[in-house]
């Protein structure tokens, strides 16, 4: 039974859920980095909210962990490069707090404009200094929104119905989605000079950190007002506090900080600033939504290997991962006997699909088949780490696609170069679940693999094949099954048998010895 801790204050009804579908959970809120690091190799997984930092200490101490699940969007507090290596899936659940972090980004908009928090302060001081606090409206005002995503694209829709132009950066902004939003897609300057209101809704990456800089203000509407409800780093905080103090910005509504929590700041006490500490996923629902959302991804996972909203793997749903699980079987075999057969270094990888498997998500098989070829070479190879594996050690791997028809209903070829020359292994589906091998370095060969195999070529020549079984015998070596092929009459022959247990070396030594053999190789499956 699977095993799962939760380590943050989530809803109580993210642990029934773990436990409702048979999963093992344990609540244990308020560890210390060092109680979680001694018990964090119990669990097969580890829900989050902000407080846990799964840090390369805990990880590496995460023996049987399979996957962290972060209950909100932000992953800042999780190691995912170090999470990847160890084949650990890192999810969140973006999309369970959108609107709530999109209203909050309005109602500082609306405070900002009227300013609502100072004037209260003031009114509630016993002042009543009604000429002080004269507001702005925001109908007819243009809001810039940089990052339209979930969150971008509801503030986008609220902002259209209080009347506001709206307009947008965001690189992967297509034309046709701006157009289905109602937004103008801006470059980021254009969308500087001519915006009153400007609100980020964009990740904390190398590309976007301190992307509202002085020199970002200056190409501003004097008088522009600025939101940041995404994250602390979007905005460097010295320059706001000069444009703020030369009146270049008019004011700015924070609920995110570079260093949280944020005791102190440069920008507090400003009575042009609206600071609120992180709330833009602070309700009821969407504290909710999320806990139980991130409790039934991660149960998923662990049952049936469904992948949601992860951000070190393909999304994969429940009905895919049921429906891949034989090609997934095929791929890790034709990986593996590539793999196994590899003794020089990976140049390239080609996988290419054809038939029924062409129409399916491809991915996961990618994946599969890239630790299967991996996994000879590499012990702590995986299906979320294999990727990257591969483009650390400069592995160019192509997918490929083909619409033709082939021989079999599915087909999938998996060939390497190395710098000993190039290789392909192909395997196919019999009855739609049972994995067989159809070709070898372009010989035909129908086989099944099991788990002890022998595999050999040499030329084809009379004889050969009672010698081998000679061999064999005289070793005590049963054969369970025995499957030819070659390339042509008198060329290139492949033998692949299924023997009842593992050669002994010295019978491999024997082997290499008969005449006419060419490569001599013991495989496991």
């Amino acid at each position: 039974m699977p095993k799962v801790l939760i380590s943050d204050k989530l809803s109580p009804r993210a642990a029934d859920i773990f436990r409702e579908r048979g999963i093992e959970v344990d609540v244990l809120v308020g560890l210390s980095p060092e109680e979680l690091i001694a018990k964090i190799g119990d669990y097969d997984g580890l829900a989050i909210r902000s407080a846990t930092k799964v840090v390369a200490d805990v990880i590496a101490a995460a023996d049987n962990l399979k996957v962290v699940g972060r209950a909100g969007i932000g992953v800042d507090n999780v190691d995912i490069p170090a999470a990847t290596q160890r084949g650990i899936v890192v999810m969140n659940t973006p999309h369970g707090n959108s609107i709530t972090t999109a209203e909050h980004a309005i109602a500082m908009m609306f405070a900002l404009a009227r300013q609502i928090p100072e004037a209260d302060r003031s009114t509630q001081g016993g002042k009543w200094e009604k000429s002080r606090f004269m507001g702005v409206e925001l109908t007819g005002k243009t809001l810039g929104i940089i990052g339209c995503g979930n969150i971008g694209a509801i503030v986008a829709n609220r902002g259209q119905g209080l009347r506001m132009k709206v307009v947008a950066y965001d690189p992967f902004l297509s034309p046709d989605r701006a157009e289905d939003l109602g937004v103008e897609k801006l470059e980021l300057d254009e969308l500087l000079t001519r915006s009153d209101f400007i609100t980020l809704h964009v990740p904390m990456t190398d590309q976007t950190r301190g992307i509202i800089d002085a020199t970002a203000m200056a190409k501003m509407k004097s008088g522009v007002r600025i939101i940041n409800c995404a994250r602390g780093g979007l905005v460097v905080e010295d320059d706001l506090k000069a444009a703020l103090e030369s009146g270049q910005v008019a004011g700015a509504a924070l609920d995110v900080f570079t260093d949280e929590p944020a005791k102190e700041n440069a920008l507090f006490g400003m009575d042009n600033v609206v600071a609120t500490p992180h709330l833009g996923a602070a309700t009821a629902e969407a504290q909710e939504k999320v806990a139980l959302q991130v409790a039934d991804q991660m149960a998923d996972y662990l049952l049936t290997g469904a992948v949601t909203n992860a951000l070190n793997m393909p999304s994969l749903t429940a009905e895919e991962a049921a429906r891949l699980r034989p090609y997934m079987e095929l791929s890790d075999q034709l990986g593996s006997f590539a793999g196994q057969l590899t003794r020089t270094g990976l140049k390239n990888v080609t996988i290419e699909y054809e038939g029924q498997v062409a129409s399916l998500n491809c991915r996961p098989l990618t994946q599969a088949i890239l630790t299967g070829l991996l996994r000879p070479m590499l012990e702590s190879v995986n299906m979320v780490n294999a990727p990257i594996i591969a483009r650390e050690r400069n592995i160019d791997v192509a997918e490929v696609k083909h619409e033709r028809d082939c021989d079999f209903q599915t087909l999938i070829r998996v060939s390497v170069t190395t710098e000993r020359g190039d290789r392909a292994v192909a395997g196919t589906l019999f009855g739609g679940h049972r994995p067989r091998l159809v070709e070898i370095k372009g010989i035909e060969i129908e086989a099944e693999l099991a788990a002890h195999m022998l595999y050999i070529t040499n030329e084809d020549k009379p004889g050969f094949i009672g010698a081998l079984g000679m061999a064999l015998g005289s070793a005590g070596v049963n054969i369970a099954t025995f499957h030819l092929g070659r390339a042509e009459r008198g060329g290139d022959a492949i033998a692949l048998l299924e023997l009842d247990a593992a050669l002994d070396p010295t019978v491999i030594d024997t082997l290499k010895r008969l005449p006419s053999i060419k490569q001599v190789q013991q495989l496991h499956f």
